[in-house]
This record gives structure tokens, sequence and C-alpha cells, in this order.
């Protein structure tokens, strides 16, 4: 879904077609199944929105995020931003979901015994789910597109009102 939603952005701002980029920040803000997830994916956008605004600062991306303050899902700024800097849609959406994963290989480097080298080797790994999913949201309908998960919602629940936890959910 977040690669839909990064390609989405990222050809409405291309088109300079604020309506369609603001019904994809929308969809970014619902498709989230609980509190602490639309938390994350709000907070990665807020602050990754922050520092685009400052290091490579564009009217057109200021005046999107000001119509969405700290509502922006991280994905939906990314793929915007990507495309104020001239970065093509195709390599956007990779880069972003190829840190996505990185990132879930280094929580799981942390949590469990997993060295940096088998880390490393999980990430590449990943690498051809990763292509392959950056290839499908270039092709992604958002009108057929939707989220169910509903264990992972469920355990969302569960982990967000616990006393003690090493990441959020």
């Amino acid at each position: 879904v977040d690669g839909a939603l990064l390609v989405a952005a990222h050809r409405a701002m291309v088109k300079c077609d604020d309506k369609a980029l603001d019904e994809v920040a929308a969809l970014g803000a619902a498709w989230r199944g609980t509190a602490e997830t639309a938390l994350e994916a709000e907070a990665q956008g807020t602050a990754f929105t922050s520092v685009t605004l400052a290091a490579w600062p564009t009217p057109r991306f200021a005046a999107f995020a000001a119509r969405h303050p700290r509502q922006l899902a991280h994905a939906v700024a990314f793929g915007a931003a990507a495309a104020e800097q001239g970065i093509p849609v195709r390599d956007a959406a990779f880069a972003f979901l190829a840190a996505f994963a990185a990132n879930l290989v280094s929580a799981g480097v942390r949590l469990v015994p997993l060295g940096q080298t088998d880390g490393q080797l999980s990430i590449a790994a990943l690498q051809p789910s990763v292509a392959a999913a950056a290839e499908a949201a270039l092709t992604a309908d958002l009108t057929r597109l939707g989220t169910a998960a509903p264990m992972l919602d469920i355990f969302s629940l569960r982990h967000e009102t616990q006393y003690t936890r090493l990441f959020r959910s």
C-alpha cells in the first residue's frame, strides 16, 4: 500500500494536480488500522517533511505540507518530495521500499541475536522482493486497493496498550 501511495503522490505532484495529491494524502492518513500505526506513519511523515522543507525547499512541496500539517503519511510525503526533486518514480519507489526493508532488518538485528553480516545477507535476500513490490506499485490502482490485515491490527491494538515495549507497533 505504501508503495502505491508513494507512486500516486509522485504522479500527482508531477502533473501539478493538487486535488489528486490531497486525495492521496487523505488515503494515506485513512489506511491505518490502529492509532499506533497512524501515529507512526504520521510521525515519520512529519519528520521527513520537516527535514525536506529545511534542506530541499520548493514552493509546491511547502504548500502541500501546509495543507496537511502533521498529517502526511511518510510514503505520501516521500513521493511528493521525490517528484519535486526530479527523482524518477521507479527509483523513488525502489529506494523507499528498500529503506523500509532495511529498517525492518535493523530492528531484527537489535532484537534477536542476528549479527551484522546476517543482517546484510537478509537485506540482500530481500532485494528481489523489494524490486517486485516497487514494480507492482507502479501499476497499482488506488481505487481497487485496500488493506486487510485484521490480525496485525489486533496485535497492534494489544501492543499499543502494553506497559513496557521495545518498539512502537
